[in-house]
């Protein structure tokens, strides 16, 4: 037990490295443009590879959260050490962009708790690893919106399919999927911790929820009186 514990600190340390790396390689590739556009790409590559991560852990697809509240296989915890690691980069990394979200720090806050407690107790690996597919699904598509927002696709057709991509996906995902989720972890024999994480994470997926609704309503509205003008 200890060599995994080892294992998962070293994969943990080395991919918050890893990732400055990546990112500041990032920067200097799309130097001419914003901070947060290389935040973005960077967390593209961690939202692809982890759902990737999180897929192949799957142990019986009949259920994908199964087995529940059993004890994590390496496999798990070297998926979750590996997130973990992006959460940390990701949240030490927001401190230097000119405006700090509070919901994104808050979110990678309680991500980081959720990994932590269940990489410590090694349980509900199979919860958790659906958790980060579920939550992890939407994020390509939430970067690709604002990223061709920055190359000039502001208001385009484009844009508009990628803005219904994500809120279609991020709305199965986190409001079906997960309420699915924190029932499942809630009600199996689960650390209060573990349960508390999920059901706090569920309500920032609520509270977010509800942005990208008026988000929609709002994009729909505009390009309804830019074709009523139009005609």
């Amino acid at each position: 037990m200890e060599e995994e514990y080892t294992r998962v600190i070293n994969i943990t340390l080395f991919g918050v490295i890893s990732w400055g790396l990546i990112f500041i390689l990032v920067r200097r590739i799309f130097s001419n443009y914003s901070f947060d556009f290389s935040t973005r790409i960077v967390s593209t590559i961690h939202a692809t590879i982890a759902v990737a991560l999180a897929t192949l852990t799957i142990q019986d697809w009949s259920c994908p959260v199964c087995p529940i509240a059993s004890t994590s296989s390496l496999q798990q915890m070297e998926t979750l050490a590996f997130s973990l690691s992006y959460m940390i980069y990701d949240l030490i990394c927001s401190h230097f962009d000119q405006v700090l979200s509070i919901d994104n720090a808050v979110h990678h806050s309680v991500c980081i708790l959720g990994f932590i407690a269940g990489l410590y107790h090694r349980k509900c690996g199979s919860e958790m690893v659906a958790a980060l597919w579920i939550t992890e699904i939407s994020s390509p598509f939430l970067h690709l919106r604002e990223m061709l927002k920055e190359i000039g696709y502001r208001d385009t057709d484009l844009n508009l399919a990628a803005d219904v991509c994500f809120a279609t996906i991020f709305s199965l995902a986190r409001m079906v999927g997960g309420p699915y989720l924190v029932y499942v972890t809630i009600s199996a024999d689960n650390p209060i911790l573990i349960e508390a994480m999920a059901l706090g994470l569920q309500l920032v997926s609520a509270f977010w929820f509800y942005k990208i609704l008026k988000m929609m309503r709002y994009k729909f509205i505009k390009r309804s009186k830019f074709h009523n003008k139009s005609t």
